[in-house]
């Protein structure tokens, strides 16, 4: 019988830190199955499954979701990616959630996306929306005509609670405590790979460099025939 041997990526990286255009980058240039700790979240709660109601169960009370709840989560979706290469985002977020994968298949890499919270701290606040229609201005540089105002309606715009200055100083500090255990396990193993920088464009062509020099011929080869 014959083997091959399947790429297993994690991503890592603060809120605002480009994680998400990196990774929908990655799914597009090297074909990964990509699996959103969020996303499943937010479909096992909106399909109101058995773990989606014990999770949301948590979240109604201002409480993190509990590492078994978010390991059985993403186990039983991981399950269904058996036969694929793939790219968790948003999982492991604690060691013993790292322990956890460990035990069912051996990670190839994990990509920390190092940005300084100034620069998300600016980034994140800088943003407001059209609440009705999603359209998202920023500050800085995607301003609105008027500010305050959306572009097209005239109606005014709104910050996320999640964007508000006060909120986001809040999450950064708990993504950077309750991560850098993850980092550091990771770092041990030897499979962390750390980008720095301030601008996702600069950013991802050293991603893409590293990604092509690991990942084996017959990977590439298969993620060309998935795109």
């Amino acid at each position: 019988m014959v083997f091959r041997v399947l790429f297993r990526a994690v991503i890592m990286g603060p809120p605002g830190s480009g994680k998400g255009t990196i990774s929908d980058r990655i799914v597009k240039s090297f074909g990964l199955k990509h699996l959103s700790s969020g996303d499943v979240l937010r479909v096992n709660i909106n399909n109101t499954t058995e773990i989606g109601l014990l999770a949301k169960s948590y979240i109604d009370q201002g409480q993190l979701v509990p590492d078994e709840v978010m390991t059985r989560l993403i186990m039983q979706e991981l399950k269904k990616l058996e036969q694929h290469h793939w790219l968790l985002d948003g999982f492991p977020r604690t060691v013993p959630q790292a322990e956890a994968l460990d035990k069912i298949c051996q990670i190839s890499t994990v990509i920390n996306l190092d940005v300084p919270f100034d620069i998300i701290y600016q980034r994140l606040t800088s943003r407001w929306i059209h609440a009705a229609s999603g359209r998202v201005y920023n500050t800085d540089f995607n301003p609105p005509k008027v500010p305050g105002i959306d572009d097209l309606t005239g109606e005014p715009l709104i910050q996320r609670n999640d964007d508000k200055p006060e909120t986001v100083t809040k999450r950064l500090n708990a993504y950077e405590a309750q991560t850098k255990p993850v980092l550091e396990y990771y770092r041990t193993k030897g499979i962390l790979e750390t980008f720095s920088g301030t601008e996702t464009n600069k950013i991802w062509p050293r991603v893409h460099a590293y990604l092509a020099s690991k990942l084996p011929d017959v990977s590439r080869q298969e993620a060309a025939n998935q795109v």
